[in-house]
């Protein structure tokens, strides 16, 4: 891109040029400018200045639904920076841009997407919308830590040939822990297959664009990505783009399913953020990530003196075939060595530190860190863990360095390496849509006479946290199996009914009466 090019944000300057002529309005927003909370110092202090360029689709602001100005240039440069060949703004999340993908590609009720099995609740309602048949796709995990990565490339090479129908391969990578695998072998094996590459790449919108992070999906192949520009950039919240490449995509129809999907009145501000975000990126380079990954590389030096904290990282498994090989270096997951505290309670005492955490699971704690991060920062948190260990051993909970066993042994019922693939690894199709399941035709019934019926109910272990059962997929014998286990040892689960799993809810057989109401 031109040096001259890096530093033009044409939307954002447009903004400005609006706020700066200072003109009467007589067009929505009602606000007019801000005007209207003129006189209440919690708007003057907090919101007039960003209400003041919040406007709506008036001559010199262009329209996201038919770009023609401003928001075109500003999607053009996008583009060109992320290495894409069209770049659409976002200001519904990513989830609007998952959902934009699914609709485009599974236009027909029954189509068939091979979908990972652990992916974001919108990737499941825009199966719900598009009325598709899901066939999902295990993913691996890391055996030191019990966190999934992506499917591997037997397992998509057999879903490929099960289903050579499919309308595409929807991944999530990186993962909401920054861990992930290589993409290009999977893009490879897709259009050997003509079918497209879809990455739910939220989590990653920085890859590519510093040589100590990962490469981007696009880089790897990928035909249509979505990115979150407001987790590891800076655009506002709700402020993200969908990137596209290659002809396997109908970008009529993308344009389209868009238009229905995000708002008519598109907010100007996150539009705003994203073409500044851009700007940033074009403007400064690598060098913007360096304070970031400055601190993240002083708090693994820090970490590393502390034993009673561990790291995770790669490769972190061990076999010929690694599950986890990529880690965002801007992304640490750390958990308390000894199992003493569990990776909530972690959380909970880093706030009370004034430290707060991306998130937490049973086992671990989420940092993520970004261009705005600095080393105070990271010597703030630093402090927090010294003391926090320091009580901890106070209190007598200074136990061994060994992982829990008993969470040891939930995780290892999850371990699937990229070199065992088999019929476990993918599911028959499942079908999603709109219409919801009548009480009438649920019953709930013995976890172990359960084989061969329809589910009824979602079923998450906890850990991993990885859905065994989506509703309407059947209960396979090995998923039976897996049922029961997890039944005997007292594992935690998310989303049934009966949390002991004594009873699973399914649904009641064709032939079987019910009274409808």
């Amino acid at each position: 891109m031109e040096e001259g090019l890096n530093q033009v944000a044409p939307l954002y300057e447009a903004l400005r040029r609006y706020r700066e002529k200072k003109d009467a309005s007589f067009h929505v927003p009602g606000h007019k400018n801000g005007q209207a909370l003129r006189g209440d110092e919690r708007a003057i202090l907090d919101l007039a200045r960003v209400m003041e360029i919040d406007v709506t689709e008036i001559t010199g602001t262009d329209d996201l639904h038919h770009p023609e100005g401003v928001i075109r240039e500003a999607q053009g440069l996008a583009a060109a920076q992320f290495g894409a060949e069209e770049t659409f703004f976002l200001v519904g999340g990513s989830t609007a841009g998952n959902l934009a993908l699914i609709l485009s590609v599974c236009t027909a009720p029954g189509d068939v997407l091979l979908v990972q099995r652990n992916v974001h609740k919108s990737v499941i309602h825009g199966l719900m919308l598009a009325g598709a048949h899901a066939v999902f796709l295990a993913p691996q995990q890391d055996a030191g830590s019990g966190l999934a990565t992506i499917p591997s490339e037997a397992a998509v090479r057999e879903a490929l040939r099960r289903y050579p129908g499919a309308k595409g391969l929807l991944l999530t990578h990186p993962s909401y822990y920054g861990m992930g695998a290589p993409l290009r072998p999977l893009a490879e094996l897709c259009h050997a297959h003509g079918v497209p590459l879809l990455v739910d790449e939220a989590h990653g919108a920085h890859f590519g664009q510093h040589p100590a992070l990962p490469e981007s999906a696009l880089a790897a192949g990928a035909d249509g990505v979505v990115q979150s520009t407001h987790k590891m950039l800076t655009a506002l919240t709700m402020g993200a783009m969908l990137h596209v490449q290659g002809g396997l995509l109908d970008r009529a129809l993308l344009r389209q399913r868009l238009a229905m999907l995000q708002s008519s009145s598109p907010s100007y501000p996150i539009m705003a953020s994203l073409d500044l975000s851009r700007s940033l990126l074009g403007t400064q380079g690598p060098a913007f990530f360096e304070g970031g990954l400055a601190a993240a590389a002083h708090l693994r030096r820090g970490l590393a003196k502390l034993p009673r904290f561990g790291v995770v990282a790669p490769p972190g498994a061990s076999g010929r075939a690694a599950a986890y090989t990529i880690q965002d270096p801007l992304k640490l997951v750390i958990y308390d060595a000894s199992a003493a505290l569990t990776g909530y309670k972690l959380q909970e005492r880093l706030e009370a530190e004034g430290c707060v955490p991306e998130m937490s699971d049973d086992r671990h704690v989420v940092l993520a860190l970004g261009p705005g991060s600095t080393m105070e920062d990271a010597d703030r948190l630093l402090q927090a863990l010294v003391r926090i260990a320091a009580e901890a051993e106070q209190m007598g909970n200074a136990a061994g360095l060994s992982p829990d066993p008993v969470l040891a042994d939930e995780l290892s019922t999850w371990n699937i390496t990229a070199d065992e693939a088999d019929l476990s690894e993918v599911s028959e199709p499942v079908p999603f849509g709109l219409t919801p399941l009548r009480p009438t035709e649920i019953e709930a019934i013995s976890t172990q006479e359960s084989i061969g019926r329809q589910a009824a109910e979602m079923i998450i272990p906890y850990p991993p946290g990885i859905p065994l059962l989506y509703p309407r997929e059947i209960i396979t014998e090995a998923v039976g199996q897996q049922l029961m286990k997890l039944r005997d040892s007292g594992a935690k689960c998310q989303g049934p009914a009966d949390p002991q799993l004594r009873t699973i809810q399914v649904k009641k057989r064709e032939n079987q009466a019910y009274t409808c109401t």
